[in-house]
C-alpha cells in the first residue's frame, strides 16, 4: 500500500486533482471538500505549471499549486470534466503524466467528461466506465464500455463518475473504501451532504422530453455566447480526432513487439 493502510495514522495520502482551462469547478471542488478530510490528506491541484486556471464560466479562477513534474507519484488522481476536456484529451504532456502516475496509484478517478481524458490516455480500453449523459457516445467512441445508467463505475483501481455532482458521491465512496464507513460518514456530516431534492430530473432517464430538450439547447446556446464554451458541441467536434489518436496509439503499442525474427 502507499500510505493508505486503514487505521494507520500519520501516513500521507497524496491526492492530485488535475486542473486545466475550461474545467468545471464543481467536478474538482466537490471531491476536494470530501477528500481533504481523509486522514493525512495532502492535496495538490496540478497542471503544467502552478498558476491561475480559468474554469468554464470564464469568471471563476482556481489555482494550480504544483506542476506535473513536481507530482510524480500520487496515491489518488482525479481528473475533472468540463469544456476544456476536449483540449486536455490531446495534451500529450498531461496524457503521459496520467499514464506514468496510473502505474503507482491506489485509485485513478474521473468526474464527468474527465473520463474522456482517461480514455485518451489509454486507461479505459474496453473497460466499463461512465461520464456525463451527453458524452456517453463520445466515451464509447474512445473505446470504453460506456455505462450510462451507472453513477459510479469501478473497474479495478479505475473509478469513473457521471456528471458534475457525482464527484461528491465518488469522493465519499473513495474515503469509505479506503478508510472505512465511519470516516466517510464523518466527511459527509462535515459538509452536510444530505440531499433532499425538490425535483427528480437528475438523470436522463428521469427527465421529461421537454427538460432533456431544454438541457441540450442550453448547452448548444452557449456556443454563441461571448466567452461561452458550448461544452458538448465542442466535445462532439473533437471526438473523431480523439478516436483516431486513440486507435493509432493502440496500434503502435501492439507494434512494439514487431521485430524482425532472429536468424
Amino acid at each position: 500500500m502507499t500510505g493508505f493502510e486503514q487505521g494507520v495514522p500519520g501516513k500521507p495520502v497524496r491526492i492530485a486533482i488535475v486542473t486545466y482551462p475550461g474545467m468545471t469547478a464543481l467536478d474538482a471542488i466537490g471531491p476536494y471538500e470530501v477528500l481533504r478530510f481523509a486522514p493525512g490528506a495532502q492535496v495538490r491541484f496540478v497542471w503544467h505549471e502552478p498558476g491561475p486556471i480559468a474554469t468554464d464560466s470564464g469568471v471563476l479562477l482556481l489555482g494550480a499549486t504544483h506542476s506535473f513534474d513536481e507530482t510524480p507519484a500520487p496515491d489518488i488522481v482525479l481528473v475533472p470534466g468540463g469544456p476544456g476536456s476536449a483540449a486536455a484529451a490531446v495534451d500529450d504532456a498531461l496524457l503521459d503524466w496520467l499514464r506514468r502516475a496510473h502505474e503507482g496509484t491506489l485509485w485513478t478517478t474521473s468526474v464527468c467528461t474527465g473520463a474522456l481524458v482517461l480514455a485518451a490516455a489509454g486507461l479505459l480500453p474496453g473497460r466499463p466506465a461512465t461520464t456525463h449523459w451527453l458524452a456517453q457516445s463520445a466515451l464509447r467512441a474512445l473505446g470504453a464500455d460506456a455505462r450510462p445508467d451507472e453513477r459510479i463505475v469501478r473497474d479495478g483501481k479505475t473509478i469513473t463518475a457521471a456528471g458534475v455532482s457525482a464527484g461528491i458521491d465518488l469522493a465519499l465512496w473513495l474515503v469509505g473504501e479506503t478508510f472505512g464507513a465511519r470516516q466517510a460518514q464523518t466527511a459527509q456530516l462535515i459538509i452536510e451532504y444530505d440531499p433532499q431534492l425538490p425535483y427528480d430530473a437528475g438523470h436522463v432517464s428521469k427527465a421529461s422530453r421537454e427538460v432533456r430538450r431544454a438541457a441540450i439547447a442550453a448547452q448548444v446556446r452557449t456556443v454563441a455566447e461571448p466567452g461561452g464554451f458550448g461544452e458538448f458541441a465542442r466535445l462532439s467536434a473533437a471526438v473523431p480526432r480523439l478516436a483516431w489518436r486513440s486507435a493509432i496509439r493502440r496500434v503502435r503499442e501492439r507494434g512494439k513487439s514487431f521485430r524482425r525474427p532472429a536468424t
